[in-house]
């Protein structure tokens, strides 16, 4: 899910573009993030290890960085799917040949590599210039790259992904309903209203025909679980289904929104669930920041202005995808992997990130600076997207995460989807979960 969605989020271009003048001098004073000057020694050559498409080379990141270092040459080594690229880095991690002097870490798999592969990796947080670096950060996207002792920080945030809340303005006034974002914000605050509002658009006899109120009940179910102290992991980060009070509250929440019938029913990032943002099938989706980019691939230029962004998250702030830069300690170049991989994390190249592709940053600099917070794209119905993605990321505390999540999740999402097309019982679908979920992790 993650790699297509960051493959298609590199098209949301919101308004404007930095100068490259203005990026280099910005880049040339930043200080702790990657500011110091590479020695003008020998020439090195950085390869920088991928998934998908970041869109660094797209946005001129690369040839910016050789402008400011001219004994560097930057390489891209990127594979199509992230699942693919992590099989090859753990392959390359276990024979310790081959690897990158900067490799991605997604977030899905962050955790194996904070708790299984820490002492291959450089560890930021014994940086000279660590506590700058600390503080540049969202306290959330720090935490996730370090170990659960919080003494190695493997990696630097490459983007965030708040979750808001994207809807039709048309539907809902079809419904009879309101439309305006900070009526929405006061409804929607918690699950229980979000989906009281949903009974009343499903109970509309003026709604599009054939319309439900949200996608799916993944959309209520993968942001709500992590919103609690715990979700799917205890504090060292292991499986742990049996004190997981987030997980009954997000079950919960979830399958009365299928079995009240105000879901579509739909499995996410499948091609009719592609198709169903053009069909108009359902009024309302959870939206993490590179949803947008999705959106507008689905729907095109026709799309413009029927969508707008919520200034809320019920029950308040998730994030749902982002990833990690990290320097091998294998890395021949280290020093140089170092300091680049602290340029491309830092504000001004966040900031470029998201004018150009896309990425909602991680580094709450850039995500406070106008250059995002006054972004408000007239696709989305001049939504002001920035403020709303920073003051959700602002406030955000994520719980725990693990090596097993994302399978989890997928578990839970099947099932609830037999909840909704199947006519499965909740109670009995959670107990297939379970028993799914413990084939995973032992």
């Amino acid at each position: 899910m993650i790699t297509k969605s960051r493959r298609l989020s590199r098209l949301l271009v919101a308004a404007g573009a930095v100068a490259a003048a203005a990026l280099l001098a910005t880049a040339c004073s930043s200080g702790g993030s990657g500011g110091s000057q590479v020695s003008a020694s020998a020439k090195q050559t950085i390869t920088i290890g991928l998934y998908g498409t970041f869109g660094y080379k797209e946005a001129g990141l690369y040839a910016d960085y050789e402008k400011l270092h001219p004994n560097i040459t930057i390489e891209e080594d990127d594979v199509a799917t992230s699942a693919a690229y992590w099989t090859r880095l753990k392959t390359r991690l276990a024979s310790g040949t081959g690897l990158d002097d900067v490799q991605a870490i997604e977030m899905g798999f962050v955790a194996d590599v904070t708790q299984n592969h820490a002492d291959q990796f450089v560890n930021f947080a014994a940086q000279p210039d660590a506590a700058q670096l600390k503080s540049e950060f969202y306290a959330w996207k720090w935490k996730l790259a370090s170990t659960p002792d919080g003494k190695q920080t493997i990696g630097l945030g490459v983007d965030a992904a708040p979750v808001a809340m994207c809807y039709r303005p048309d539907m809902l006034k079809a419904a009879g309903l309101s439309t305006d974002p900070d009526e929405l914000a006061a409804q929607w605050k918690t699950w229980e209203g979000y989906i009281a509002f949903g009974k009343k658009y499903q109970a509309s006899s003026t709604k599009p025909a054939g319309s439900s109120f949200v996608d799916s009940a993944a959309s209520i179910f993968v942001p709500s679980v992590g919103q609690g102290s715990q979700a799917y992991d205890n504090a060292q980060g292991q499986p742990d289904l049996d004190n997981a009070p987030g997980v009954n509250t997000a079950w919960n929440f979830a399958t009365e929104a299928a079995t009240s019938k105000i879901t579509a029913g739909l499995v996410q990032f499948t091609p009719s669930w592609n198709s169903s943002f053009t069909t108009s099938k359902f009024a309302t989706i959870a939206c993490p920041s590179w949803m947008m980019g999705y959106i507008q691939t689905e729907m095109g230029p026709s799309g413009s202005g029927k969508w707008a962004v919520a200034p809320v998250l019920p029950g308040g702030g998730a994030n749902q995808g982002g990833s990690f830069l990290a320097v091998p300690k294998a890395s021949d170049h280290q020093a140089a992997a170092i300091q680049f991989a602290e340029w491309l994390t830092s504000k001004q190249q966040q900031i470029t990130m998201w004018q150009k592709g896309g990425l909602f940053p991680s580094n709450q600099l850039a995500a406070a600076d106008p250059a995002v917070t006054a972004d408000a794209p007239a696709y989305f119905s001049k939504s002001p997207i920035g403020t709303i993605y920073n003051n959700i990321a602002s406030s955000m505390k994520l719980p725990p995460v693990g090596v097993y999540d994302s399978q989890i999740a997928t578990v839970f999402t099947t099932q609830l989807n037999n909840v909704e097309t199947a006519g499965t019982s909740p109670s009995k679908a959670y107990s297939d979960a379970l028993a799914a979920i413990k084939q995973i992790t032992g």
